[in-house]
Formats: structure tokens, C-alpha cells, sequence
């Protein structure tokens, strides 16, 4: 079922046109991701097919009855509701059911006359009946299930009172439990620590209904969305798939586009000359030529948003960097790190991760100095000099324009080749172009003033950085090239990140706290770390059934059957002895498959036929490969079976 269309429609804020004759169609059961630079238009984009923001032109068409909930990035909130009051404050009938039950309940504690009782206690029958027949009498425990789950477990703590992560979670929460055939989440994962955000991945992944989200989280994006749309210069691009398979997409079409444009400017030049030689304008021949000249001039080339570049920028770092000895604290009572030892390595690549509230962004604050430890020492080396990109902007003057706010920090600065450049020239490399330099800050948006405040701490030319939360309203785009960046600096860094591929792509240890102020080490990335974890809690559990094994070993061993020997059947003997050379076959038909498409640029529906070719060979080469996989890992335990 479709549950709303957009045909042709377009939206613009002053001069800027952020989108531009667009169509989109959301099905039942479609789960979107939508991605795009910030800036670009995708929270707008989100409020249009959510009904808050209006179009300049075309036309949206929506089906009956279709109930769409919208989770905007920065919700409102009534301060003074407690946690399940501003759950249930949606418009949905539902909510308005239940708070309209509450009400009665209410006044039917207060002193009233016979009259005014009788016909409240009517009233509450009539509600109670309709509570009945839409079934919401588990709500509130739903309410409170998804509310444990996202960290959040005094229902009765008042809105104001929580932090900005804490409210975001709730209002979450809300739009989560609201029954709806269109979900819209504009970044949800904000301020999410990993094991809410696992848990959130499973509870989409099980969500009937509609969804649509925007997120920098490319995992999340991987493990979900079935379908990815683009917003890029105005147009949009729709790619069937999760975010693995979009990449592989978007880069078959850009070739193609490329194959296309080249192939133009090549007719165009030819033309050219024919032009240059001189056109007898009189002749019917000529006349169609010279009009096709004009033709062919006139199209424009694939545009292609502009990426940032940043290029390496650090100071000189001496043998000695940063050394933590024996650090505790304690905050408002709650023990948050206890006896942490470490000397920082020159290259070391530190992801640091663990519940929310638990004091991750305490040990960053306590290594920039804006905190002091109750025990123990930090000393810093003479050369370091530290850049630190905290969750929250640093204060930003909204009059400010962009450039002024740069040239604060520096006017020039040397890159990795020795070259000085401008602040100007910086604001370039970071998608801020000639006539947005002049902006002032306050119409910039969340995500926008986020990479102008990295590019900020780049200009001081750290080499050690501390990097809180810096995936938290930066698009993937300038993610991306944060980390290419990241790849070259000459310094350490250290990062707290729910942003799992961007751990996993940057960080070469973790720092885990555990509890009670113990922070563990481990080597690798973010799934080795996983690993590990599961690792030591399969130790454990393999402990506990020794242990068992031990206790029981008095029981006469010749009660048990004698275990059959382990052996492979004779359908997998004959697979185990063929699926190398199947696997080489499909490795070099894929190869084939991706020469051809190389050859068949220009021919459109060729690559197409040949995409889907490929996409069908790559679907197989990976089930052989988890076959392969098993049949080996079968093939080892026989032989251990022998011995």
C-alpha cells in the first residue's frame, strides 16, 4: 500500500533553493534511510512529509487514514511534565483517550456533588469501554518497557530536570510507542549509547509499518533501511538496498553519469570546430547542425555536491605526551573513575565507550583540563598542544559571520606540505563557499555549525585530540572525511563515539568502563572489542558448566551410549571436496561481469542487465563462502574427533 506521494515538488528559503522538482513515493513496509550533507535539506525534507513545513510547488498525496509520527532532532518539551505525563502528550487518538481517562479519574478524587459524581462515573464507563476496544490498557507498561531500554528508568522524574540526551531518549520513546503506518526519526541515535541503540536496531527490525529516518550511524543504517535515498544538489536518488549496497550503487551511477558527460564533451568539442570552420547558415543541413551545437552547450554536466578536504594539520610532538597516573573521582556521590593509569602513546588511536552517564566524558574533560581529579595526576608534555571537540559547540555569536568566527582562531595556517593557506580557504575546504562565508552563524543549521566548529579546532593545528561524541549532527559525507583526515594526522587521538564504524575505522584500542569506576582495556577496533566481550562471558559460562562437569563426575561413566563418531555426510563430502573451484568460478565471473560494465559505460540498459547480474553472482559467492566456512570448520572437528 502506498502511504504517501510527493510529485514534483520544491522548496526554497530565501535565494537558497534546497530542493528542486522532486518525486517520492513511501510503501508499506518500506524502511528508508535518507542521507545527504548538511545542509542539503533532509530534516526539511522529513517536516514536508511529516505535514510541518509547506511546499513552494507540486503536489503531495497522502492515503486515507495514513497516521504519520514525526520525531523531530530537537524535540519540545513541557518542563514541567514528569517522564510518562510527556509520553502519552502526542496527538494520536489514542493519547488523547488515555489523558481524557487520567482527567476523569482526576476530578473524581475531588469533593463533588451526587449529581457530578453519577455522571463523571458514566463518563468514565463510556472511556473505559473505548480504552477496551482499542486494547490500551498494556500501553503505559510498553511505555515503560521502551523507556528502560533507552536508559531512562525514574518515570516519574521531571522533564526539566533531565539532560538533553535524557529528554531526546523520551521523546523517543514516545514516538516509538505511538501507532503509526509512517515512522519519521531525524536522528535518532543521538546521545544513544551502543547497547540502546542495538536494542533499538531490533525493535525496528521487528516494527511493522512504514519508516524513514535520517542518521549519520552507518551501521545502523546497514542492519535496517532496505531502500536508501539521497538528497544531492537538489535532486533526489533512490537505491534499493541497506548502505553497503548503496555505496556500490551510487558508485555504478556516478561512472555512468562520468561515461555520459565524457561522451557529450566529446561531441560538443567536434562540433565546435565544425562551428569554428564557418557554418553557411543557409543550408536546411547546416541550420539542424548548428542548432544541435546550441543544444548540446546548453545541457548541464552531473553536479556533484561538494566534499570537504581537510588536510593534515598538527604541530610538532615531543617523546613525552600526556601521562595519567592513579586518577579517581566522585560526582554527586557516584564513583565514576577509580585508580586509572595510562601514558598516552604518540600514535595512539583510543575509542572510549560505556553506558551513558557513566563518566566517559569526564575523563575527556579531566585530560583537557577543564576538570580536576579528586586523586592522583595528569602531566602534559611541553610540545602538546590539544584540541578538544566537545558534544556541546563551543559559544557560538549568532551575529558572528562564518569567516570572522575562523579568523579568530587563525588568519593562515601550514598544512602537511609545508604550504599556508587562508582561513578563507579552509572555509572551502570545508564546504563553506564564497558567499556562505559571509553567513551569519545563526541561519546556519545544527549540522552546519557542528563542521564549522571542527573546523575551528583543526585551525589551532592540534596534534592531540580529544573527540567527544564528534559523530553527534555531522553528516557521513564530512564523517568520511574526517576519518581520511584522521588517517594522516601525525598526533593521538582519543574519542568517545556510540558511532560504532566510526570507531571501528579509526581506533586501534578501546578503553571499556566496566563499573564502579574500573576502566578495562582492549586491543583492535570496536568488533574486536565485541569479540572479546563474548569471548570472556563464553569463558565464564564454560567455567560454570566445568564446575557442574566436576561435581557430576562420580556418576558411573558406563550408563552413558557411546557418542557416534563425527563425519561428514556424503552430500557435504562431495560439497567439501568441490567448493573451492565453485567459489573461483564465481570470483571469475564477477571479474567478467565488472569488465563488461567498465566496457558498457555509455550503454544504459546493457549496465543494468549486468548490474543485476553481478548483485545475483555476489548474493551466491557469499553463501558459498558461509558454506565454505562451515564445511571447514566441520572438516577440523572430524579430524580432532580422531585423535
Amino acid at each position: 500500500m502506498n502511504i504517501i506521494s510527493l510529485e514534483n515538488i520544491s522548496k526554497s528559503y530565501s535565494e537558497k533553493a534546497l530542493i528542486e522538482n522532486i518525486s517520492l513515493g513511501i510503501n508499506e513496509g518500506d524502511k528508508i534511510g535518507l542521507i545527504g550533507i548538511n545542509g542539503t535539506g533532509k530534516s526539511t525534507l522529513l517536516k514536508i512529509i511529516a505535514g510541518i513545513e509547506s511546499i513552494d510547488s507540486g503536489n503531495i498525496i497522502k492515503a486515507n487514514r495514513a497516521r504519520i509520527e514525526y520525531l523531530s532532532q530537537n524535540p519540545e518539551y513541557d518542563d514541567s511534565s514528569t517522564v510518562l505525563q510527556q509520553i502519552f502528550k502526542g496527538n494520536s487518538p489514542e493519547f488523547k483517550l488515555l489523558r481524557k481517562y487520567e482527567e476523569v479519574l482526576h476530578k473524581l478524587q475531588e469533593k463533588r456533588t451526587s449529581e457530578e459524581l453519577e455522571a463523571l462515573n458514566k463518563r468514565l464507563i463510556s472511556l473505559q469501554s473505548s480504552v477496551d476496544t482499542m486494547n490500551l490498557w498494556d500501553l503505559e507498561s510498553e511505555a515503560k518497557t521502551v523507556l528502560t531500554k533507552l536508559g531512562i528508568n525514574e518515570f516519574n522524574a521531571v522533564m526539566g530536570e533531565l539532560s538533553g540526551g535524557q529528554r531526546k531518549r523520551v521523546a523517543l520513546a514516545s514516538a516509538l510507542i505511538t501507532p503509526c503506518d509512517l515512522l519519521i526519526l531525524d536522528e535518532p541515535t543521538n546521545h544513544m549509547d551502543n547497547e540502546s541503540i542495538d536494542w533499538l536496531e531490533n525493535y525496528l527490525n521487528g516494527r511493522k509499518g512504514a519508516l524513514l529516518m535520517v542518521t549519520h550511524d552507518r551501521y545502523f543504517l546497514d542492519r535496517i533501511a532496505n531502500r536508501i535515498i539521497e538528497l544531492d544538489c537538489g535532486n533526489l536518488y533512490s537505491y534499493e538496498g541497506n548502505y553497503s549496497l548503496f555505496i556500490e550503487k551510487k558508485l555504478e551511477r556516478e561512472a555512468l553519469e562520468a561515461a555520459s558527460e565524457e561522451k557529450r564533451q566529446n561531441l560538443l568539442r567536434k562540433e565546435l570546430a565544425w562551428v569554428k570552420r564557418g557554418a553557411k547558415a543557409r543550408s536546411t543541413k547546416q541550420k539542424a547542425r548548428l542548432q544541435r551545437f546550441e543544444e548540446l552547450s546548453s545541457i548541464e554536466g552531473p553536479q556533484k555536491a561538494a566534499a570537504a578536504d581537510i588536510s593534515s594539520l598538527s604541530s610538532r610532538l615531543g617523546r613525552k605526551v600526556i601521562e595519567i597516573k592513579d586518577i579517581s573521582i566522585t560526582i554527586e556521590g557516584k564513583l565514576l573513575i577509580k585508580d586509572f593509569t595510562y601514558t598516552l602513546l604518540r600514535d595512539d588511536r583510543i575509542g572510549i565507550v560505556g553506558p551513558n552517564g557513566i563518566g566517559k566524558s569526564t575523563l575527556m574533560r579531566i585530560i583537557s583540563g577543564e576538570l580536576k581529579p579528586d586523586k592522583g595526576t595528569i602531566d602534559i608534555g611541553d610540545t602538546v598542544k590539544l584540541g578538544f571537540f566537545s558534544q556541546e559547540n563551543q559559544h557560538m555569536d549568532e551575529n558572528m559571520r562564518v569567516i570572522e568566527y575562523v579568523r579568530e582562531e587563525a588568519e593562515f595556517i601550514a598544512v602537511a606540505d609545508g604550504e599556508k593557506i587562508s582561513a578563507s580557504q579552509m572555509c572551502e575546504r570545508f564546504l563553506f563557499d564564497s558567499t556562505m562565508q559571509w553567513t551569519p552563524i545563526g541561519k546556519l543549521s545544527g549540522g552546519e555549525r557542528r563542521r564549522l566548529y571542527l573546523l575551528r579546532v583543526l585551525m589551532k593545528a592540534p596534534n592531540v585530540l580529544l573527540l567527544d561524541e564528534p559523530s553527534n549532527d555531522l553528516d557521513i559525507e564530512t564523517l568520511k572525511v574526517l576519518e581520511d583526515y584522521l588517517d594522516s594526522f601525525q598526533g593521538a587521538v582519543i574519542t568517545v563515539s556510540h558511532d560504532r564504524y566510526f570507531i571501528d575505522r579509526i581506533c586501534t584500542k578501546i578503553f571499556y568502563y566496566e563499573g564502579e569506576g574500573r576502566i578495562k582495556q582492549y586491543n583492535g577496533g570496536y568488533e574486536d572489542f565485541i569479540e572479546a566481550r563474548q569471548q570472556e562471558e563464553g569463558d565464564n559460562v564454560n567455567n560454570i558448566k566445568k564446575s557442574v562437569e566436576e561435581k557430576s563426575s562420580s556418576v558411573d561413566k558406563n550408563n552413558f551410549k557411546k557418542e557416534k563418531p563425527l563425519k561428514f555426510t556424503y552430500k557435504e563430502q562431495k560439497e567439501y571436496e568441490e567448493i573451492d573451484e565453485v567459489i573461483e568460478g564465481l570470483e571469475n565471473k564477477i571479474e567478467e561481469c565488472e569488465k563488461a560494465m567498465e566496457a558498457s559505460a555509455a550503454d544504459y540498459e546493457k549496465l543494468q542487465d549486468l548490474m543485476k547480474e553481478k548483485e545475483l553472482l555476489s548474493k551466491e559467492l557469499e553463501e558459498k563462502y558461509e558454506r565454505w566456512e562451515y564445511l571447514n570448520e566441520l572438516a577440523a572437528k572430524i579430524e580432532a574427533s580422531k585423535n
